[in-house]
């Protein structure tokens, strides 16, 4: 079959119908189009694909202080000779501590995945709750008063009456964090479920690790109806793809890697290579060229290129017209082109398809050549397709992709031989010594015979640090070793060691400053002087710096989660693969069962909320102390907010709990001065009623004793009356009888009175008679006081 292929290009044209895009033909002109591209060998420099390999390879051997020591020897040896030289050459792994803060604090970068279902039916029901909502919201009183006229409940949703949002902020943040569909919560079960099957969590660190060595990460996803749902790590190193500039590698229309595969693996992968075929592959394993500078390389592997290519294809349909008005559409081939008619007519679209090969490299053996199946598509445009790789390079130029620990090569090589030279110094320093004049020692005589010999002088300087001399000689002139012994100082090395110290903290402090990680990201001692604040600042700038790490890191995991999601629709056609991710699902949320059955009807957007970095948690902690020592929120509302991994999110709700706090404690000042003004209403009240109860407890009370008074005097008067009557009836009987008495007496007196009277008239007439019959005769007179007249005396006379 004779394929056209594009011009100045080895890859077939793309202009040809389906059926030859299908042949094996055309599916070993692409793979030989791309070998052609990254395996070839070029006239000035190797091919490509060495090249990259070689590459990623001392960047790794870098990041893990590995890298050769060879051009270190040339730069010390004299003409190729080290004999004289005895250094320790292991490289100084001073980028793996950096490489190490880098990554390991990406790792403890924790995320949620949120899946948000956007499809016309989804979107329906989230507005529908929001407008229950709402119409609760402003029909509150009335539905009040409806629940308590008829003791029905009447609202269209389903929060209580003192859950709902009381404005249109608390509503739009109460459907961000609250609602939640059932079929976003089994969205999300099933793609945490399947990065959990495939180790995600370690991937995501060896991706973390070639983004910062290398600069590119690389992830593929794959779907089989064995495994279900797979993500794989791809090494860049193995990486094959098409010329891009953009960082995502979103225009990249071939992709692939090769992989080591043995006899046995490759029989497994595609079962129906004949023994025939497998001799001729064992016999002819590729290329030996493609595997050099590989190292330790397994004789009993293949080396298989494994590729996707990605073309269009036409989807042609016939409409036939019935007779009922009735249409049916029936697919045919691209090549179906009809002349017009009045029953049907020809409708076409194109959309992009992937194609999978592998083939055996170095020779024309493919081992498939096939249109892929259970492509992925995105719901919002179906006509494109989502290849399986997954492959990011933030720094990214022309092709070219630079990396942290490549602008720090260079740097590492000169602290390295700086470490050499520093040792080379400490090896040639020799200790200090002493100048011993013999001549001199000569001249002294220690006065017992004995002349004074350079052992006995050595001992007596080393241990007591005192010296005998003589100023003259013997025939008295000057001495000229008056002294004998001296130290000599060897401080030549002082200066370079500290010259050296002085370059290799210079070249540390440069990677510093070309990656971004100072001090305080490192952990290095910083000065004692430095403000907490600016510490902080420091490493938070150190974060900015090396932040479109962790941006590809999280675009990567975005990306997978998306093809995940894609994926899950897959799994739901096949029952082996449905029935195991229902059984997965089953130990996190038994009820998403129901809408999994339905899954592959909605659309989802998968996003990533990332915890807030520890500047912003602290920030966010300060403003809830502050909160909580002001009482504006409770501690069940510092538990909520602290839960809540978007920041923006957080403050919301924190000063929307505020605000309601607020809220609820004026109105219970209110009600407190409302209570309390009723309870002095009250009191007064109650103090009115009790004086007026006192009053006519006091009026009563003197009623009471005027009436005791008033009966105790008409008792008193009874009573008076009583022994007045008594008395009168006694002082009647008493009068009666003083009357009675006193009548008596009268009677008796008059009667004495009338005796007397009767005896004193009876006496007087005596007299009188004697008195005459004295007169009569003359006779001397009488004494009426003799006895006869006693009787007048008694009688008062």
């Amino acid at each position: 079959m004779n394929i056209y292929t594009n011009t100045n290009s080895a890859f077939p044209s793309q202009v040809v119908p389906d059926a030859v895009k299908a042949s094996e033909e055309y599916g070993l002109q692409v793979s030989r189009a791309i070998e052609q591209e990254w395996f070839d060998q070029g006239r000035t420099t190797g091919n490509r694909y060495l090249t990259n390999w070689n590459n990623f390879h001392q960047l790794r051997l870098y990041a893990r202080g590995e890298q050769s020591v060879q051009k270190y020897k040339d730069e010390l040896a004299t003409n190729g000779d080290l004999s004289y030289l005895n250094i320790d050459w292991k490289p100084v792994p001073i980028i793996s501590k950096f490489v190490d803060i880098v990554v390991n604090g990406m790792s403890q970068k924790t995320y949620d995945i949120k899946a948000y279902a956007q499809d016309p039916e989804s979107l329906k029901a989230r507005t529908s709750y929001a407008q229950a909502i709402l119409r609760d919201m402003y029909s509150q009183d009335l539905l009040n008063k409806a629940n308590q006229v008829t003791g029905k409940d009447f609202a269209a949703s389903p929060l209580p009456q003192d859950e709902l949002p009381e404005t249109k902020e608390e509503l739009d943040l109460h459907m961000q964090l609250s609602y939640k569909q059932s079929i976003e919560i089994a969205e999300e079960e099933a793609i945490n479920n399947v990065l959990a099957a495939n180790k995600w969590d370690l991937t995501r660190r060896r991706l973390n690790y070639d983004l910062t060595v290398l600069g590119i990460g690389c992830v593929k996803t794959n779907f089989n109806t064995s495994e279900g749902i797979t993500t794989e790590y791809v090494d860049p190193a193995y990486l094959v793809y098409s010329y891009t500039e953009d960082p995502n590698f979103e225009d990249i229309y071939y992709v692939g890697e090769v992989k080591a595969v043995t006899i046995p693996e490759l029989k497994k992968q595609f079962p129906d290579l004949s023994e025939e075929e497998l001799y001729k592959i064992q016999q002819m394993p590729g290329n030996r060229q493609y595997i050099t500078g590989w190292g330790n390389y397994d004789e009993n592997t293949v080396q298989v290129l494994y590729f996707e290519y990605k073309t269009y294809m036409n989807q042609v349909f016939k409409i036939k017209y019935g007779e009922n008005g009735l249409e049916k559409a029936i697919e045919k081939t691209d090549e179906f082109n009809p002349p017009p008619n009045d029953n049907f007519e020809r409708v076409s679209r194109s959309i992009e398809v992937l194609y999978t090969g592998a083939k055996i490299l170095g020779t024309n053996t493919m081992l498939e050549w096939k249109l892929s199946e259970n492509m992925s598509r995105p719901f919002a445009d179906t006509t494109k397709v989502e290849m399986n790789y997954v492959i990011c390079a933030p720094r990214i130029y022309k092709g070219r992709i630079d990396s942290t620990v490549n602008k720090i090569t260079g740097f590492a090589d000169i602290i390295q031989l700086t470490h050499l030279k520093l040792q080379q110094v400490l090896s040639r320093m020799v200790p200090d010594g002493v100048f011993v004049d013999v001549d001199g020692l000569a001249e002294v005589d220690l006065g017992n015979g004995t002349n004074y010999n350079p052992a006995e002088a050595l001992n007596m300087y080393f241990q007591t640090g005192s010296i005998i001399g003589r100023s003259l000689t013997q025939d008295g002139g000057m001495n000229a070793g008056k002294v004998p012994i001296q130290e000599l100082n060897g401080s030549s090395g002082q200066a370079k060691i500290a010259s050296l110290i002085q370059t290799y903290q210079y070249y540390l402090q440069m990677i510093r400053d070309v990656t971004g990680l100072n001090e305080a990201r490192d952990g290095s001692m910083v000065d004692k002087d430095t403000l907490v604040g600016l510490q902080k600042m420091a490493a938070n700038a150190s974060n900015t710096a090396t932040k479109h790490i962790l941006q590809a890191s999280l675009y990567l995991t975005l990306r997978v989660c998306e093809n995940i999601a894609l994926r899950i629709a897959d799994c739901l056609d096949y029952p082996l693969t449905a029935k195991s991710l229902e059984q997965s699902i089953t130990t996190y949320n038994v009820n998403t069962l129901r809408e999994i059955k339905d899954l592959n009807l909605y659309d989802f957007g998968i996003y990533l909320e990332l915890e807030p970095d520890e500047e912003e948690k602290a920030m966010l902690e300060q403003n809830i102390q502050v909160s909580l020592q002001s009482g504006t929120i409770d501690l069940d509302d510092a538990i909520d907010i602290r839960q809540v991994k978007n920041l923006k999110l957080a403050n919301q709700l924190l000063k929307l709990r505020k605000s309601k706090k607020q809220k609820a404690a004026q109105a219970a000042q209110m009600a407190n001065i409302q209570a309390q003004a009723q309870a002095n209403q009250q009191t007064a009240e109650k103090a009115a009623l009790f004086e007026v109860q006192k009053q006519q407890a006091i009026t009563q009370e003197t009623i009471n004793i005027e009436r005791a008074k008033s009966q105790f005097e008409m008792q008193k008067l009874q009573t008076e009356m009583q022994l007045k009557l008594q008395l009168a009836e006694q002082q009647f009987q008493y009068n009666m009888q003083l009357e009675q008495l006193k009548s008596q007496t009268q009677s008796q007196n008059l009667q004495l009175a009338e005796d007397r009277k009767d005896e004193r008239t009876r006496i007087q007439a005596t007299q009188q008679s004697e008195l005459v019959q004295q007169r009569k005769t003359n006779a001397l007179p009488q004494s009426f006081e003799s006895a006869q007249f006693t009787g007048l005396q008694d009688l008062g006379l």
